[in-house]
């Protein structure tokens, strides 16, 4: 059998008995112009154009975070010269309960193992890429909840000069941050799987592979929601008894080849927002 090689469509073009699957295909606005038509691909239905500017501005939504943060050497770096643990073995569930509390409605109480610090950083990640972040008043409680006392009265008035008028119209959003009428907005983060680099009893860096959910839903939305994949980079310190996170960054990708889906409408995407809630994640 010859061997399968890839061309501009995801695949070589001659079949060899194989079944195919072609990248999405097609311009225009999925809760626009074409609405009805059944848009191929779950990221299909809008121009390139935008899709580079819908996976910029998840780039920056947390890379506002991780410039707030971002301090001296890297976190491989600090493992080495500390001797710390650092673990190879990919992430499989474990069954066990990550957590019995919550601080703000974010998982809290994790335990003091490699396994509790990556349950917390998940749970962090899915907090700090929700639209929560949106809103001064409950970005200042996530960001209070998760973050260890110092990091947090570092990280609010840097993260208030970066949530704009500016950043928001980036987004569709109106000034405020809230979604224009008729549209609603989206921005949820999942994580995929999760790997620490480096762990002692005090500190952790645990590495978040997420796939996440931005855009405004609702008839001619100029923004409609894309999937993104990234990986944010968290360091965690043991403060009063739980996992903190001291600092965060972000890297695009991992990134797998797009199913051929048909993008949904604006109705369904907006009802599955309000209707599917979210987890509390473990390792």
């Amino acid at each position: 059998m010859r061997a399968m090689s890839l061309g501009e469509d995801g695949y070589d073009d001659e079949d060899h008995g194989l079944t195919r699957t072609r990248l999405p295909e097609g311009e225009g606005d999925p809760y626009g112009a074409r609405r009805g038509r059944g848009a191929r691909g779950g990221r299909a239905g809008f121009s390139s154009r935008n899709m580079i500017t819908v996976v910029g501005v998840v780039v920056l939504l947390i890379a506002a975070i991780a410039f707030a943060n971002r301090g001296g050497g890297s976190d491989s770096d600090d493992a080495e010269k500390s001797g710390d643990k650092v673990s190879s073995g990919a992430t499989a569930p474990s069954g066990v309960k990550p957590v019995g509390g919550k601080t703000g409605g974010i998982a809290s109480g994790f335990a003091r193992t490699e396994q509790g610090a990556q349950s917390a950083a998940a749970n962090f990640a899915v907090a700090l890429g929700g639209d929560g972040m949106f809103k001064e008043e409950s970005r200042h409680a996530i960001v209070d909840a998760i973050h260890t006392p110092e990091a947090a009265r570092d990280l609010q008035g840097k993260l208030d000069k970066a949530y704009t008028a500016d950043f928001f119209k980036n987004l569709g959003l109106n000034p405020d941050g809230s979604a224009p009428k008729g549209q609603t907005f989206v921005s949820r983060t999942v994580p995929v799987g999760t790997k620490t680099t480096a762990f002692s009893e005090s500190e952790a860096t645990v590495e978040v592979w997420c796939t996440g959910l931005v855009g405004l839903a609702g008839e001619g939305s100029t923004k409609p929601v894309a999937q993104t994949w990234f990986t944010i980079i968290q360091k965690l310190r043991w403060t009063n008894d739980d996992w903190k996170l001291v600092s965060s960054d972000q890297k695009q990708g991992p990134a797998p080849v797009s199913g051929d889906i048909r993008a949904s409408s604006a109705d369904e995407i907006t009802n599955a927002v309000k209707g599917y809630g979210g987890f509390t994640y473990a390792r």
